[in-house]
């Protein structure tokens, strides 16, 4: 979580009176620099609404309102990635606080750090039936939160709030990271503060941990200097730690493969690089964890999970593992693993660097200066050897090959663009064809790694993701939507692309209003096939029932139209030359791509249907 914050003014309360207990919560949120709360209000949760309004007048604290709960939850989902710092949600009571549950247990599977806030009628009122009822004696979304929150807790008196604030906030911060929920009588809300202003200093109680097992990085040292060939997988998790990890690849020479969330932290056109490995993945990854002359395998930040281990894969899940992370959820996964390496990815790869300068093995860092500047069109032809068809990759065929969409979207907008692919078909074309614009840098400059310094750890990623963001695990439909809008809260200097399906926006499509409201630069590029493209594909490769999967042709351009978004229809390759993709990216406001692709192309989703077919 990020700390870097500007001091908090003194809250003040309505009139200059004491501060109820809604305020100081919302003094506390800006004590650690939270700048929106996403939400949808309701009579349960207006006091933390009027709280947060006496917080805007104080330039501190925005709303954004969401138009289902659930966008509210992917949208701190978003926020929170691109940030790398905890995000706010709320809702009111009963079915606010149900509606918000699929994001909230998508951000828990994907280990995003979340406070969410709901609200629930006055405690006297409870067992009476009131209106939206949720505590224990009625529709209990208390125990439904349970399973999906790493802090879970009914605030039944002012003097708890602090207390069970700060175990809230500390959970949902520290490895494993996730959402924290803390639910809200209205009339405990309206109490008054036991103090009138914040107490601690919660700045200095979420700072994140440096703790590391020490004996198992002197061990997996030890390994490394007798050992042949090492690869390494990167997963979605090492997003702090990335530049650190590519330094020490490149120090080593040692080539490396990524999870499909993990994709988006490296640049693909990296020389050691050799593909995804997993979900939409590449055989050229398969192939180099499977290489016998392969002795270890590094597994760093990833959960193991079916999409980002390849269905559980054998050539991964063997005595040649060494899995680091710093969540003992995910090293549980890996029993079967050589050595378990504990602690803060950044803290322990900085430590493997700074023992290889020790024991003068940093002579390889020629390697970085000898091997790094590939030509881009040997780099682009290597790229297209790792697709399973390139040669619809640049297909003029009408309607557009989505392998097409995918080249056009990576050549047409520029390296700073943050894609997020949503679930379904999007994430599977995305994670296998889409590349970024060929002038992304190989590494962080700021880190300086291709040089012989030793200062290794000024250069810290603040955002948790890279270029292209998915959701493993829980993967609901719509994420991405509400994940665009929350990235471009959260940074409105660059542009945003939400890759998603039609299923999808018949779903969620709505949250384009948000951002049309917001004035927010995210670009919609909808995937329109007429069905549930994976359900359907999948159908088909298993020899199932056609069944639930067709969707009506819909004109998503003239429903984006009907929200006051921009929207163009694409039906071919050369319909992209008739976009300013610059302009698009410059407006003030969304734009919405409704491109008609080819609805009989197989998307890469080998390893689902390999272990639907073992179940």
């Amino acid at each position: 979580m990020d700390t870097e914050v500007s001091p908090s003014a003194a809250p003040v309360g309505k009139g200059g009176q004491q501060l109820d207990v809604a305020d100081l919560l919302v003094a506390y949120l800006e004590q650690i620099g939270a700048e929106y709360v996403f939400g949808v209000p309701g009579g349960a949760i207006e006091p933390l609404y009027n709280a947060i309004a006496r917080s805007t007048r104080r330039g501190r604290i925005r709303h954004i309102l969401a138009r289902h709960e659930s966008g509210a939850a992917f949208m701190a989902d978003g926020y929170a990635r691109e940030t790398g710092k905890l995000a706010v949600c709320c809702s009111t009571s009963g079915p606010g606080a149900t509606n918000l549950i699929t994001g909230v247990a998508c951000a828990y599977d994907n280990n995003i750090p979340m406070l969410v806030i709901t609200g629930q009628p006055a405690l006297p009122s409870f067992g009476k039936n009131p209106l939206q009822e949720s505590s224990c004696t009625g529709i209990n979304t208390l125990a439904m939160f349970r399973h999906c929150t790493r802090y879970n807790s009914l605030v039944s008196h002012p003097l708890q709030m602090e207390a069970k604030l700060i175990a809230a906030l500390q959970s949902a911060v520290r490895a494993p990271k996730g959402p924290a929920h803390l639910s809200f009588p209205v009339d405990v809300f309206r109490s008054p503060a036991a103090n009138s202003m914040p107490a601690y200093d919660l700045r200095n109680l979420l700072l994140a941990s440096s703790m590391v097992d020490d004996e198992a990085v002197e061990k997996l040292s030890e390994m490394l200097l007798e050992t042949g060939e090492v690869v390494l997988l990167i997963g979605g998790d090492c997003g702090e730690a990335i530049g650190s990890i590519l330094r020490f690849a490149t120090l080593k020479g040692m080539r490396f493969v990524t999870t499909p969330d993990g994709k988006g932290l490296v640049n693909p056109r990296h020389p050691l690089y050799c593909g995804v490995f997993g979900f939409g993945g590449h055989a050229c990854a398969d192939d180099t964890l499977k290489d016998p002359a392969v002795q270890l395998i590094l597994a760093v930040g990833t959960g193991m999970g079916e999409w980002n281990s390849g269905g559980w894969c054998e050539s991964l899940l063997n005595t040649r593992l060494v899995h680091i992370d710093d969540s003992e959820e995910h090293l549980s996964r890996t029993p079967m693993a050589r050595l378990h390496v504990r602690g803060r990815i950044l803290s322990i790869f900085n430590g493997l660097i700074e023992r290889l300068y020790d024991s003068q093995m940093a002579d390889s860092a020629s390697y970085c200066q000898q091997s790094l500047p590939l030509r881009q069109t040997e780099a682009e032809l290597l790229l297209q050897k790792m697709q399973a068809a390139p040669d619809k990759f640049l297909s003029d065929a009408t309607p557009i090959t989505p392998q097409r969409l995918m080249f056009e979207l990576g050549q047409a907008f520029p390296p700073t663009t943050r894609f997020l692919a949503d679930t379904g078909n999007s994430v599977s074309w995305a994670v296998h064809y889409l590349n970024p614009a060929a002038d992304r840098r190989f590494c962080e400059r700021r880190l300086g790694l291709c040089g012989r310094g030793r200062k290794i750890s000024s250069g810290r990623r603040k955002a948790a993701n890279g270029w292209l963001r998915v959701t493993m695990n829980f993967v609901p439909m719509g994420w991405a939507i509400g994940g665009a809008i929350g990235t471009a809260a959260a940074n409105p200097s660059v542009p945003v692309v939400c890759i998603t399906g039609d299923g999808s926006m018949l779903m969620n499509g709505q949250e384009i209003s948000v951002a049309v409201a917001e004035n927010m630069t995210v670009i919609f590029v909808v995937l329109n096939d007429q069905a549930l493209g994976m359900v359907k594909h999948g159908q088909r490769l298993a020899g199932a029932e056609q069944i639930g999967c067709g969707l009506p042709p819909t004109d998503f351009a003239m429903l984006a139209r009907a929200m006051g978004a921009e929207a163009h229809t694409i039906r071919a390759p050369e319909d992209f030359s008739r976009f300013d993709i610059a302009a698009l990216c410059a407006r003030r406001g969304p734009t919405l791509l409704d491109v008609l692709i080819d609805p009989d192309e197989v998307p890469p989703m080998n390893v689902r249907m390999r272990v639907l077919n073992n179940t």
